[in-house]
């Protein structure tokens, strides 16, 4: 093959296609798809991918590829064909598409090395390229005469390796090892020939004669309490040898794991686990949706499916939401399969992802557990990919390649021909439609473990509370309940929708709010910094004494957060100890894990937080479940509001009594007479589903109809109306008679950030030329969208976020 076909590093419409550009001789047989190469393009020299190679190009001038970037592909063949197929359905371009699937560290700049991975003498003229190194920059190989193919051979056989120093601050980890550079006779030779006084010297010689194997430089040095000018002579001696080593960065080093053995299953697991199984040893695709009650035992039963898939010599990828990847869950697979499990998720520093994601591409590990992107795993057999808690809304990328991971999963099930299991409490109300009609196949688990009861929930109105004069955000029988609970030495879980101390500053005099200059939003207090801050762009300011409107003193806090809350806990029960948890008090790496083992051990007696907290803890010393602001998500202009508020609640009553203690919670609301609340305080899934798809039906909205959105935005508020009307009209002229556009409307939010934002809505069943309709519309705006702070218009063909 003479040509490589190559998706060039430019997001732009003329860009979006494969260009051909000629392999030199000397990359011939390693230019092979999935391989990053540079290439000149136009006057710069710029990162492209090969997607394809072809004996022939049908253009007469073709450019040479300059460098590979790369001697073992970074994306399979599967994953090139699955960014075609994203890119296709999102609309976006290839090349982000690809990008999306790759560590961010493989997208800087990159200074090449060649790495030496063993002690013995190479079988080929690289040796003396060498010259008796352990690391060598690559230009040097590239001036030698030795072939790209004998590197090839040397690093298939693991000799040597080929190593990316990144430019940015994020490289690869290294130690400086030394070990003995000459035979033990010679050591015990070297150790007579030394003098007396070298007491350090001599120390270093004896500890290699009874140890052969390399030490850590820093590890020996400690050890023998000696400093590096010991060592120097014995180096330049040649009777020791330093070299450079590369440590793979565990995030979970310093864990010890206990190994954990399979559970026997109950009667309601076993029957849910036999369709999966017998999909996995038919090795055939299909979709599954596992309905579990919370504490039902989903883990297990996704824990032996993959034990099966191991035995069968295939690999697996199981996704919670980002907020679930709690340590607890970690233990549980790392407890189950050791190091054959790699994870994934946003708390690994950027060079951790590189490592653990290399783990994979080597084929070091089998399962690999990890939030949304984890769904790119570069596996080449997989067996089984899993969907914890597949209702979340965080599988779904709200920016750029604006992908959904389910529909990421079934499509590489397909091409793998292995099974998708989705498991939820209260699934999505498409999936579980879905599931009904027959389209997946539905596993339901009905009954906790060990038959422990449901918790019991209360509902509290606190208008009734109001008009008997309590004006706390306590009602009194959760502040009665959690003096109960301390008292007993027992744990109880409050949650709260909202951060900071309280949701908007007013001036009682003259109602002026606190807003944002750029963004059409109240700025939200924070108590400890004593600063109003903006949540969407990250403007702040300091709290005014005065109201700038009037200059009265009389400025007033409004609305609760978690901050507050805190506040008045400690002022209710002051014996009460407290632990915080939400965006602000996990900023730091290793804070979310070291509250829940605060929590864990007993070290607090309430533990407050947001959504963080709604998933995948398990403490069964919690026996209180309490929700302060029940109804803070349906008064969201979203037509999901009703759905979110009854998975959140049916989430967070899963957090009590799922062991021995029985459990209760208290909801505290505003409108207990809402289906959706009301339902939830009795775990009714089934009845909400039936409620919720009467409204769906009447008002036109999935899973009865498929939305788009557009979003569009710009500095000139005039210029946002006239580009959506002109949107509105385009396709209200080239769609069906059976389609609804609405629009044009403000966004919810109407200015973020300097820009005005507006919407309009596609409410469809079936349009097969709807993608080809957008595709002209950002081509005729593209040169407007290219311009500096210019127009921005977003499609999102699955939106999530109607704001």
């Amino acid at each position: 093959m003479n040509f490589a076909r190559v998706i060039v590093d430019v997001a732009s419409q003329n860009t979006d296609r494969p260009f051909d550009y000629k392999i030199p001789e000397k990359f011939q047989g390693v230019v092979q798809p999935g391989i990053r190469v540079i290439v000149p393009f136009g006057p710069r020299k710029i990162m492209g991918y090969v997607v394809g190679l072809t004996d022939e190009s049908s253009f007469s001038k073709v450019k040479n590829i300059s460098d590979c970037l790369d001697v073992t592909p970074a994306l399979t063949e599967e994953l090139l064909q699955l960014g075609k197929w994203l890119s296709h359905q999102t609309l976006s371009y290839y090349i982000s598409c690809l990008q999306v699937m790759l560590p961010q560290i493989m997208k800087a700049k990159y200074r090449k090395e060649i790495w030496k991975m063993t002690d013995e003498p190479l079988d080929s003229e690289l040796e003396q390229v060498f010259d008796g190194r352990a690391v060598m920059e690559y230009e040097e190989f590239e001036k030698s005469n030795v072939s790209i193919h004998q590197l090839r051979k040397h690093i298939q056989d693991g000799e040597v390796d080929v190593h990316y120093e990144v430019k940015s601050r994020e490289t690869k980890k290294v130690t400086r090892v030394i070990e003995p550079g000459v035979d033990e006779f010679t050591l015990i030779e070297t150790l007579e020939d030394l003098s007396k006084q070298a007491v350090k010297q001599r120390r270093i010689v004896e500890y290699f004669t009874e140890h052969k194997e390399p030490i850590p430089k820093k590890q020996l040095l400690e050890t023998l309490s000696t400093t590096s000018a010991s060592l120097k002579p014995l180096i330049d001696r040649g009777v020791l040898k330093e070299f450079q080593q590369e440590i793979f960065r565990d995030p979970y080093e310093n864990h010890h794991f206990e190994r954990t053995k399979p559970f026997a299953l109950t009667e309601e697991q076993a029957a849910a686990i036999e369709p999966i199984l017998n999909t996995i040893q038919k090795r055939s695709h299909d979709v599954f949706l596992l309905h579990g009650v919370t504490g039902s035992g989903k883990t297990e039963v996704y824990l032996q499916s993959i034990q099966q898939v191991l035995n069968e010599g295939k690999e697996a990828i199981m996704l919670v939401p980002e907020i679930a990847l709690t340590p607890q869950m970690v233990e549980r697979f790392k407890g189950r399969f050791g190091s054959k499990v790699a994870v994934l998720h946003s708390a690994l520093s950027a060079g951790e992802k590189y490592d653990e994601w290399r783990k994979i591409q080597r084929k070091e590990v089998q399962v690999v557990v990890g939030a949304r992107s984890a769904i790119f795993a570069p596996f080449t057999k997989l067996g089984l990919i899993i969907i914890d808690e597949e209702h979340e809304t965080s599988y779904k990328q709200e920016d750029r390649t604006r992908y959904h991971a389910r529909d990421v999963a079934i499509e590489r099930a397909k091409n793998h021909q292995c099974p998708v299991v989705l498991g939820s409490a209260t699934p999505a109300l498409e999936t579980y439609a879905r599931a009904i009609k027959g389209n997946y196949q539905l596993l339901s688990l009905k009954k906790r473990m060990n038959n422990a009861k449901m918790p019991d929930v209360e509902l509290v109105d606190m208008r009734e509370e109001l008009h008997s004069g309590n004006r706390s955000m306590f009602s009194l029988v959760l502040k009665e309940k959690l003096e109960d609970r301390l008292a007993k030495g027992e744990q109880a879980v409050l949650f709260l929708n909202r951060r900071g101390f309280s949701t908007f500053v007013m001036c009682r005099d003259c109602g002026h709010v606190m807003e944002c200059p750029h963004c059409d939003i109240a700025l939200t207090y924070h108590r400890r910094q004593e600063r109003l801050k903006c949540h969407y762009c990250s403007y702040e300011e300091a709290v005014p004494q005065k109201c700038p409107e009037c200059e009265s003193e009389t400025i007033r806090y409004f609305g609760t957060g978690t901050q507050k809350v805190e506040e008045v806990l400690e002022q209710l029960i002051p014996d009460a100890r407290v632990l915080r948890m939400d965006v602000d008090t996990t900023r730091r790496k290793g804070a979310h894990e070291r509250i829940l083992n605060q929590f864990g051990n007993k070290q607090a007696d309430i533990l407050l937080g947001t959504q963080m907290i709604a998933k995948g803890l398990d403490f069964g010393n919690v026996t209180l479940v309490g929700v302060l602001a029940a109804d803070s998500l349906l008064n969201l202009p979203d037509f999901r509001a009703a759905e979110k508020t009854f998975q959140l609640i049916t989430q967070v009553s899963g957090r009590a009594g799922r062991h021995e203690k029985p459990g209760e919670v208290i909801v505290q609301t505003y409108t207990p007479e809402h289906y959706s609340i009301e339902l939830a305080s009795t775990y009714d899934f089934e009845a909400f589903f039936n409620e919720e798809m009467k409204l769906r039906k009447a008002f036109n909205y999935p899973p009865y109809y498929f939305l788009t959105l557009f979003t569009i935005s710009h500095p000139n508020q005039l210029k946002v109306q006239e580009v959506t009307q002109k949107i509105v009209q385009f396709m209200k002229q080239n769609l069906s008679e059976q389609s609804y556009v609405l629009g044009p409307t403000p966004s919810a939010l109407t200015r973020i950030n300097n820009r005005y934002r507006y919407q309009c809505m596609v409410k469809y069943k079936k349009e097969p030329e709807q993608r080809k309709l957008v595709q002209r519309i950002l081509h005729y705006y593209e040169e407007e969208m290219k311009q500096e702070n210019g127009l921005q218009i977003t499609v999102d063909f699955q939106p999530y976020q109607l704001m």
